[in-house]
């Protein structure tokens, strides 16, 4: 925010990262004319990695709202005054001039309890249109209604006559880049997919005899992540390739190993990223995953953590997922997925038994990582979870 007299202060968007070019406005938090306390969220701010809350700066009034929900803005744009000097009761709210409706417009905006009269028209003449409804109707999905979770998901039913219903809803920035880079990961990536099937025993009998010690010392769970996240480390530093990157005719092998941790959120996938894994230990993990996981379920995260990454893992046996073929988060060369641990009949030693199996699946960019070096890599992660005391011991 910025002073542009001695009592009144401008509302800006937030710097946002170079990859960044423009947000959208989704819910003011705040009308004109209402007081705001120095630290309160005005509104949110959607990227296409993440929503931002933009915190006033100073306490005061809400006197002017240069731009409203779901608009566009760019980064340190005014959207937004506060007079530090005014009290709720002396500001004069300006009369709003209700934009022309027509009656089909109006019948819809009624049917989903929007209040037509109060949008800015996008039409000629500022007629409110279809699509005005319609996006109005997407950013309720982002606000708090009926007394819902403010990222709670409220899908518009346009049902025309007869009885088959149809859904048109405007994808969220989030939804959109999700949509563009697994595109651009298809497109630009010759991408091939090599499976094994690791025995989760050893790892399921060292977590129960310890687990319960673990969460007393450092007050979080142990869960089965962290050793995934330890073994694939483990397989990074053998093969080098499988942590570097394509740019142009180039390959960046990178020196340090950022793990992204694929999270299915409200709002669409994220990948936060575990920095410098390779020197963080279990407990560490474990508080970095469970943190991340919380706060993308509300849209904390910020846009630093949702950025770079060498290598990722995504986890859906949480979904109860079987088998898959993940794609890869450009620029990186490989994903890892993981799957759901089920009782299956294996071959030991010439026996049937019953074992707790995992399918692994590593998607990779076969551009520069050879069908020989995935197999073995995958391998050296199935060897490190089936003797998890060698990655305990560094062995």
């Amino acid at each position: 925010m910025s002073i542009i007299e001695g009592h009144i202060i401008e509302v800006r968007v937030p710097q946002l990262s170079e990859s960044v070019s423009e947000a959208t406005l989704l819910t003011w938090h705040k009308q004109v004319g209402e007081a705001v306390v120095e630290g309160e969220n005005l509104i949110d701010v959607e990227t296409d990695k993440v929503v931002l809350e933009l915190p006033a700066s100073k306490s005061g009034v809400l006197t002017r709202i240069i731009k409203g929900n779901g608009e566009k803005v760019a980064s340190e744009e005014v959207i937004a005054q506060i007079d530090t000097e005014a009290t709720a009761q002396t500001v004069a709210q300006p009369a709003a001039v209700p934009s022309p409706v027509p009656p089909s417009v109006r019948k819809l905006a009624r049917e989903h309890e929007i209040d037509a009269g109060s949008l800015q028209g996008s039409g000629r003449s500022g007629r409110v249109t279809k699509d005005d409804v319609l996006n109005a109707m997407q950013q309720v999905s982002h606000g708090k209604a009926g007394g819902q979770d403010a990222r709670a998901p409220v899908v518009p039913v346009i049902a025309p006559a007869g009885n088959r219903p149809e859904q048109r809803v405007p994808m969220t920035r989030i939804r959109q880049r999700i949509a563009e880079r697994l595109l651009q990961s298809q497109q630009n990536a010759a991408i091939l997919t090599t499976f094994n099937e690791v025995n989760m025993q050893p790892v399921i009998d060292l977590r129960n005899k310890y687990k319960e010690a673990f969460e007393k010392k450092h007050g979080v769970k142990l869960g089965f992540s962290s050793f995934f996240v330890r073994a694939a480390v483990l397989a990074l530093q053998k093969f080098p390739v499988v942590n570097a990157s394509v740019d142009g005719t180039d390959i960046i092998y990178h020196g340090y190993f950022d793990i992204g941790m694929a999270i299915g959120s409200e709002r669409g996938l994220v990948v936060p990223i575990i920095r410098d894994a390779d020197k963080l230990s279990f407990a560490d993990i474990e508080k970095q995953i469970a943190d991340f996981g919380a706060r993308a379920q509300v849209g904390k995260l910020t846009m630093e953590e949702l950025t770079g990454g060498t290598f990722s893992i995504s986890n859906g046996g949480v979904f109860g997922s079987m088998l898959s073929t993940p794609i890869i988060n450009p620029p990186q060369a490989a994903i890892l997925g993981i799957h759901a641990t089920k009782d299956r009949p294996v071959a030991e030693n010439g026996q049937v038994v019953i074992r707790p199996m995992n399918y692994l699946a590593l998607s990779y960019d076969h551009r520069i990582i050879d069908g020989r070096e995935a197999v073995q890599f995958l391998g050296t992660i199935k060897e490190a979870l089936e003797y998890p005391g060698r990655v305990l011991l560094d062995l």
